[in-house]
C-alpha cells in the first residue's frame, strides 16, 4: 500500500493515479471526497476547511474511509490523502513538495479541478493554496496531535517542481520495491 501526501498543487493526485495504474492497485482520493462534500454544501475547498475546524463530522466521514481501508485485507491501494500516512501506518508514505508558484500555476491551469477558491492571479492562488494547507495542518494538529508537514513522518520525500510524472513514478517505484514486497 502506498500513501501520498504533499503540498497542494504538487501533482500528488496525478502521480497517485499513475502509480495505481502501473501497479494495478486501486486509487483512492480523500481530496475528491472532500471536494464532493464542499460542492454538496455550496462551498469551495477552503471554506469547507474552515468549517471543518468546528464541524468534526466532516473529518470523521473522510477519516472513517481511511480506517476502513486500513482494517481491510486488501493492501493494493494508492491513497491520495494528507492523513493516510497516519491512518494507514503500514503504507509506504510519500510526501510531494513543490515550489509555491509552480503549484499555483498548475492549479490555475487545471480545468478539471473544482471547488477551488476564486483567485484573480498567480500570487492570489499562491496565497489561497498556502492558506488552505495551513488551515488543514492546524486542524490535524488540533484533532489528532500530528503535524503533516513534519517530513520525518514519511518514507520518501520528492520534489515535483521540475520532474515529469513518469520520472517521479519511476523514482517512487524504485524506492517502494526496495522498501516492501510490492507484489502483495
Amino acid at each position: 500500500m502506498i500513501s501520498i501526501a504533499g503540498d497542494l498543487g504538487s501533482g500528488k493526485s496525478t502521480i497517485a493515479k499513475r502509480l495505481a495504474e502501473v501497479l494495478d492497485y486501486t486509487y483512492f482520493s480523500t481530496g475528491m471526497l472532500f471536494r464532493k462534500l464542499a460542492a454538496e454544501r455550496g462551498m469551495d475547498a477552503l471554506q469547507l476547511n474552515y468549517l471543518s475546524e468546528t464541524d468534526l463530522s466532516i473529518d470523521k466521514y473522510i477519516d472513517d474511509n481511511l480506517r476502513t481501508i486500513n482494517d481491510g485485507s486488501n493492501s493494493r491501494y494508492v491513497l491520495d490523502s494528507r492523513m493516510a500516512w497516519y491512518f494507514v501506518p503500514k503504507s509506504f508514505k510519500i510526501y510531494a513538495t513543490v515550489q509555491p508558484e509552480i503549484a499555483a500555476q498548475r492549479v490555475l491551469s487545471d480545468k478539471t479541478r473544482f471547488n477551488e477558491p476564486e483567485a484573480a492571479d498567480l500570487q492570489e492562488r499562491v496565497k489561497t493554496l498556502l492558506e488552505r494547507q495551513n488551515v488543514e495542518n492546524r486542524r490535524y494538529k488540533s484533532i489528532y496531535g500530528v503535524d503533516c508537514l513534519d517530513l520525518s513522518n514519511y518514507d520518501l520525500i520528492i520534489d515535483t517542481s521540475d520532474s515529469s510524472v513518469e520520472m517521479l513514478v519511476e523514482q517512487i517505484l524504485t524506492k517502494y520495491r526496495g522498501h516492501f514486497d510490492y507484489a502483495q
